[in-house]
């Protein structure tokens, strides 16, 4: 198909952020050193979960209306 391969690329670039982000809040901290530097800011990582949602689905919209453009294409064709 022509003209897809950036909205699956957004599907994945989205989908790598997600992941990434719900790894940092997952992050146990260790009881050993309680000041440690690479504490996980939540309301951060909440907003980077919630954008790659965002994208992940306006680029699953964009494929889904690519689909249809393409079934109406070949509805008036054949």
């Amino acid at each position: 198909m022509v003209g897809l391969s950036a909205p699956l690329e957004g599907l994945s670039r989205a989908q790598t952020s997600f992941d990434s982000a719900a790894a940092k809040i997952a992050q146990p901290v260790s009881p050993d050193a309680p000041n440690q530097q690479d504490e996980v800011s939540l309301s951060d990582q909440m907003v980077a979960l919630m954008q790659s949602r965002n994208a992940y689905e306006a680029n699953l919209k964009t494929l889904q209306t690519g689909n249809q453009m393409q079934k109406t294409l070949l509805d008036l064709i054949g």
